[in-house]
Parts: C-alpha cells; structure tokens; sequence
C-alpha cells in the first residue's frame, strides 16, 4: 500500500487530507515541522510528498529545492495558498511534480496523485502484495477508475466527474454507514459549507442511475450502499 507524507500545519486540512486518502487505499503520516519533513522523506519510506509552503520555521520552496539537491526523486505535489505565478515557476522549476492552489477539491487532488505515482497502480493492494487492481466491486456494481467506465448489471452506466467521486467512496465501502460530512470532505473538500444539502442533490442524481434502494438513506446520519 502506498505510504504518502503531508507536511501541512493547518488541522482542518491535515484531517479532511487524511480522511480522504485512507478511504481511498494509502497510508498517511502528518507532520507540521519542516525538519521532520525533511528528515522522513530521506528515510526512504514515503511514495508521495504534500508539500505546504507556508510551514513555520521554513518554506516549502526551500524544502524541495533541499530534498531534490540531496536526490529524492519521489514525486512531490505543493499545496499551497499562494497563487503568485512567480511561486508557481519556481516550484516547478526545484522540481515539483504538481502544484495546487488552496482552497482545492479532493477528487482533483486524488486524480493528480494517482497521475503521479504510474504507472504503479494506486488503488487498494491485495494481501500477496500483487499490483493493485484498478477495479473496485460492490454486488452488482463494478467500476473501473482507469477508464471511468461504470457498469450497473454489465450494463454501462454513465456518471459526470462529481457523480464518479461520490459513488467510488460508496463501492469502496459497502453496507457500511457514511455520513454527509464524510461525504462532503471526501468529494467536495474541506472549505465546502457543511450547512449545504449538496450531499443529498447528487445521491439523488445517483438513485436515478441505480437500481431502486441500491443507496438507502439511514435518517440522521447519512446513507449506505446495500449489496
């Protein structure tokens, strides 16, 4: 499984990171301390790097730029608030691999980072450590993240980007409860208004696509995928 390391010192985002990423296969270790980041990286353990820039004591662009001199080669992707182009250029040019700018959705973030970890497989392994399966199976649902193609009863099924998002973090887990403000962090990110009722617009749009009570609500907490 994947080990990714966020060097982020915002909770908010550090958590709404974390959730994401476990329920989409990876493994997560945090750190607010740009020595420590430094210092984890070179352990040789992490597959990925989340690199904020505005970390106390140091700034991220020093920190690539340290990492790349001493030859790390993991792909590194920024998260940053700052949008300055010139912040931009020069990360790219110590060697980013991505740069994205705060606030940011999830399902974009996951997309960039499965992008930079092929042509190795990003979904959940298997106890054999065989090369992961870009598949993902639940009763008569199977979804295929590398092409985008969902079949309902092996009949194809089309969902827009959004729709896509929402049903994978449902496959991923099925019969098993999620709540909308897992839902809303997972597939809108973490500066969405938790008072919207965007959660319940698209599993309606799901339920049209479904078959009828596939996805049942559970009244005060959220919804689950019955299989």
């Amino acid at each position: 499984m994947y080990q990714i390391l966020i060097a982020e010192d915002e909770p908010r985002i550090v958590s709404f990171l974390e959730k994401g990423l476990r329920a989409n296969g990876f493994h997560t270790s945090t750190t607010a301390d740009a020595g420590e980041a430094v210092g984890l990286v070179l352990t040789g353990a992490f597959n990925l790097l989340l690199l904020d820039l505005g970390l106390p004591k140091k700034d991220g662009l020093d920190i690539l730029e340290e990492l790349r001199g001493q030859g790390v080669k993991i792909p590194i992707i920024i998260l940053t608030a700052r949008d300055d182009v010139r912040d931009k250029v020069r990360g790219l040019k110590e060697g980013a691999d991505d740069y994205m700018t705060k606030p940011f959705h999830f399902e974009e973030l996951l997309a960039r980072i499965r992008l930079r970890l092929k042509p190795q497989e990003t979904s959940e392994g298997n106890l054999n450590g065989n090369q992961a399966s870009t598949v993902l199976k639940a009763g008569q649902l199977v979804m295929d993240l590398r092409t985008r193609i969902v079949k309902v009863d092996q009949q194809e099924v089309e969902f827009p980007s959004r729709e896509f998002s929402l049903l994978e973090v449902f496959v991923r887990h099925p019969g098993q409860v999620i709540t909308r403000e897992q839902l809303l962090d997972q597939v809108w990110g973490y500066d969405y208004d938790p008072g919207s009722n965007i959660v319940d617009v698209y599993v309606g749009h799901l339920r049209k696509k479904l078959p009828s009570k596939l996805i049942e609500t559970v009244r005060g907490v959220g919804y689950r995928l019955r299989v």
